[in-house]
């Protein structure tokens, strides 16, 4: 499971040690060869010897079908001849390119879409060029839709969402039911000895804890929920918690899809949040890995409670220690019950699939939830930003230096021009941010930037950020980002450098689209955030509609100092 956290903070960790990957590396296992009916709800002999069939049978037609690429593409070249210059070829203007839009409209006839009656959504892609399908789950809820007092509830689902049902995960329920009640009811006088300061009782009450706690363990058939996925053949069984939302993804081979819909429907109508206690404890500390021993997350996390004032963006998605140690099975359920209604999840299924068949199993499967009123959407507005904010601290720490600016939600019409910004400041190499401060000042050793953080679906940050180099300092790093964003507001972009960052938008925008993960992910993403999965593909026409009189007009309105907070973290 894993939290968003901006690309450079992943580069800070990198540097001081390997970053511990949590992504579950499902394999091709041999499936068992039945599991009985009336315990899984599947159908008779679901689970088989297919997989073993279907999956070499995939791996030989990726062989063959690179070698005869590889052949085809040596003939062509010795038959027709090199080009004369493949450096031009490469930077061709856009009327000598190809069009991709036939391609998109071709990809748009292949989406369905359909809702149940309950209000849960699909979106389905048919991609048929190999047996595979990626499936994700889209719950619009995130750390932003937490109450307070409850930061990392909608993080400590996620994580509980692997633990199974009443089914799946347990070898005795109705046994396994009484312990974890016991669990609760000690967990609740455990807090209460310790508020009162009762050494004596806490004592005994936590070796009572322990011993349920023990006897809990011994009905629980670890894992299963992973393993029956891995065993169908199942890759990259995971899911990530954002600000605005919480997503479930995995892939599995294409005759396995009735498997997928009994599995997650399963786990969205009767899930058990068991060994709660447990997970707290892994919960906690990836805090302290993340959080308490990173002087750069110490640093971000004040810097928004210091850019956000009423928002819950101001809040790290983790949540805090002292809300995580109090959380409740009850205050998950609840979280659960509120906002996993089925209006409020939204299934998004890409590969090689069928979607009459699709729509008649979904509605077989998820057409059992009960129909729930959609939880209210979040109506905090943060309030304009009128002066300059600035947070310090003092850690041992290589020195950084961060700020960032209020910006519009991701579906206002003003979002492509924002990304462009981004772009042109801070995106790779050839970046104004990166050629500055770090090949011709060299007084950063990283320059770069994010559009949206932390989150998108409401008014956001637009965050850029370096570590300075040996002989500089944070002052001097934070004067010269200044000099090139003031540049946007008073000189304008020249054409060559508003194409390069469109084709390379757009080039972005078709990489993301290229995996049927990818796909499905954006697709979902779309459709939530904007209202259609088919502004996805109209983003190309707006990307294409961009000018040098937009680059400047939103620079001059955002980069002011009112609507700027810097953060520094200078060493000890």
């Amino acid at each position: 499971m894993q939290t968003f956290l901006p690309a450079w903070f992943n580069e800070v960790r990198s540097q001081k040690s390997e970053v511990r990957s949590c992504f579950c590396n499902g394999g091709l296992i041999k499936p068992p060869k039945t599991f009985r009916q009336s315990r899984w709800g599947f159908r008779p002999n679901y689970f088989d010897k297919e997989i073993i069939a279907a999956s070499l049978e995939l791996a030989q037609l990726k062989k063959r079908s690179l070698n005869l690429c590889l052949c085809l593409i040596i003939i062509s070249l010795f038959w027709f001849g090199f080009p004369a210059n493949m450096a031009l070829a490469r930077e061709s203007t856009p009327d000598q390119k190809i069009s991709i839009k036939p391609y998109l409209d071709r990809v748009i006839k292949k989406v369905t879409e359909f809702r149940l009656d309950n209000g849960m959504k699909f979106i389905v892609l048919e991609r048929h060029n190999a047996p595979v399908i990626s499936f994700s789950i889209y719950a619009d809820v995130g750390g932003a839709n937490e109450p307070d007092g409850q930061t990392g509830v909608a993080h400590y689902l996620e994580h509980l969402a692997f633990k199974g049902t009443k089914k799946i995960g347990t070898k005795d329920y109705q046994a396994e039911k009484q312990t974890l009640k016991k669990l609760d009811k000690i967990f609740t006088q455990i807090q209460t000895a310790s508020a009162n300061q009762k050494t004596e009782q806490l004592t005994q009450l936590l070796a009572e804890f322990e011993a349920v706690q023990k006897q809990a363990s011994q009905y629980i058939n670890q894992n299963e929920f992973s393993k029956i996925v891995q065993q169908a053949g199942g890759v990259g069984l995971n899911a990530a918690t954002s600000a605005d939302y919480t997503l479930y993804f995995y892939s599995l081979p294409a005759n396995k899809l009735e498997l997928w819909m009994s599995l997650e429907s399963e786990r969205f109508l009767d899930p058990v949040f068991r060994e709660f206690y447990k997970e707290k404890q892994v919960i906690l500390e990836e805090r302290r890995s993340r959080t308490e021993n990173s002087p750069v997350a110490q640093l971000l996390e004040k810097f928004l409670n210091k850019a956000f004032q009423v928002h819950p963006y101001r809040r790290p998605v983790i949540g805090y220690q002292e809300d995580i140690e109090n959380l409740s099975r009850e205050n998950v359920r609840d979280f659960f019950d509120t906002h996993y209604v089925p209006s409020n999840l939204t299934v998004g299924i890409v590969g090689d699939v069928e979607p009459k068949e699709v729509k008649k199993l979904a509605k077989i499967y998820f057409g059992r939830y009960e129909t729930k009123e959609k939880p209210a959407q979040l109506n905090i507005v943060e309030p304009p930003q009128t002066k300059l904010g600035e947070v310090t601290m003092k850690l041992q720490s290589q020195p950084w230096y961060l700020e960032g600016y209020h910006r519009p939600a991701t579906n206002h019409p003003d979002n492509v021009i924002y990304q462009m910004i981004t772009s042109i400041l801070s995106d790779g190499r050839t970046s104004r941010l990166y050629q500055s401060l770090v090949e011709k000042q060299q007084i950063a050793l990283v320059a770069r930037g994010a559009g949206g953080y932390p989150g998108d679906k409401y008014p956001h940050l637009m965050l850029f950020y370096a570590m300075t180099a040996p002989n500089s300092n944070v002052d001097e790093v934070g004067a010269a980002l200044q000099t090139e964003i003031e540049k946007l507001k008073t000189e304008p972009v020249s054409q060559q450098e508003l194409e390069r960052v469109k084709t390379q938008a757009r080039a972005g925008l078709l990489r993301s689209l290229d995996s049927n993960t990818g796909m499905v992910s954006a697709l979902l993403r779309y459709e939530v955030k904007t209202g259609s999965w088919q502004n996805l593909f109209k983003e190309l026409d707006a990307i294409n509609a961009v000018t040098t009189e937009d680059i400047m007009r939103v620079a001059q309105k955002t980069f002011v100092a009112e609507n700027r907070t810097i953060g520094k973290l200078l060493p000890q």
